[in-house]
């Protein structure tokens, strides 16, 4: 298949709306698909690190709007997720192209950590067992939650450990360009106790600084396609939006099966692929 503007658009848009809706991050499904149409899979990688900054603030200030997304806890999360971008986007830039592969899928396999909780809707968010450090943080917040039709308050816990998590998920990010929205999903829902519409919403407000982060080490290293970044940028935006506007009207149950569904397809692929270069 020739890849062509047009293509790129057409295949991003629909990546963009399936990012935001799971919190996986646009780039996370744009990476196989770039690699199974035949695009090297470190240029595909440092080429989508720029589609997560677009998607992340696509989806992102939607969320911010709607009152979903806890700034605070992105702000602090930010700080350990930055310099773990920068450490894993380093470690691609030198590694063997096939080794790739296995970690994308391995990273994924991560997803299935919170996979006891199943598909019935919002872990019990910890309201009254709250560690100190995480109270000292004021980490807290509330929204709106449209399909439940109620309001919805809770309280992050373990957010020194939560930190740690997301250093290593700021270091696949960097390195798989991957926003590693499936792994902060799961830190922010096993460790942390956010509610699941929280936990998605964060991850997309935190990716694009982290994806910011990894891509200046993709500019230096020369691995950057602006034939590939600029039209997927735009479509992975537009389906950002659209996807940012749908969440609060879907059931946790249903966000959390298509959550899966991606995570497995996408992990078949990988698989497939790091077998197939052997």
């Amino acid at each position: 298949m020739v890849l062509n503007m047009i293509s790129l658009l057409s295949i991003s848009v629909p990546v963009g709306f399936l990012g935001a809706l799971t919190g996986l991050g646009g780039a996370s499904i744009l990476v196989p698909v770039l690699i199974l149409l035949g695009i090297p899979v470190k240029e595909a990688i440092a080429s989508c690190m720029v589609t997560i900054i677009a998607t992340s603030s696509g989806s992102a200030s939607s969320y911010v709007r709607e009152g979903i997304a806890n700034v605070k806890v992105a702000f602090y999360l930010e700080m350990f997720t930055t310099v773990g971008a920068i450490v894993g986007a380093k470690i691609t830039t030198v590694i063997a192209p096939i080794y790739l592969y296995f970690f994308f899928a391995a990273f994924l396999a991560t997803s299935f950590l919170k996979f006891r909780h199943g598909v019935k809707g919002d872990l019990v968010p910890c309201i009254i067992h709250q560690d100190a450090f995480s109270r000292w943080l004021e980490l807290h917040g509330s929204y709106f939650d449209e399909a439940r039709g109620q309001h919805v308050e809770y309280k992050v816990c373990n957010a020194l450990l939560g930190g740690l998590g997301m250093f290593i998920a700021g270091f696949a990010a960097g390195m798989l360009g991957i926003g590693a929205g499936a792994f902060k999903v799961t830190v922010h829902e096993s460790i942390m106790k956010m509610p699941t519409k929280v936990s998605s919403t964060t991850s997309n407000f935190i990716i694009g600084m982290t994806a910011l982060a990894g891509t200046s080490v993709y500019f230096f290293s020369g691995l950057l396609n602006l034939t590939l970044m600029a039209p997927m940028a735009i479509g992975t935006t537009i389906g950002a939006v659209a996807g940012g506007r749908m969440l609060n009207r879907l059931t946790n149950r249903t966000l959390k099966i298509l959550f899966y569904s991606i995570v497995v397809f996408l992990m078949g692929q990988m698989l497939y692929k790091g077998v197939k270069s052997f």
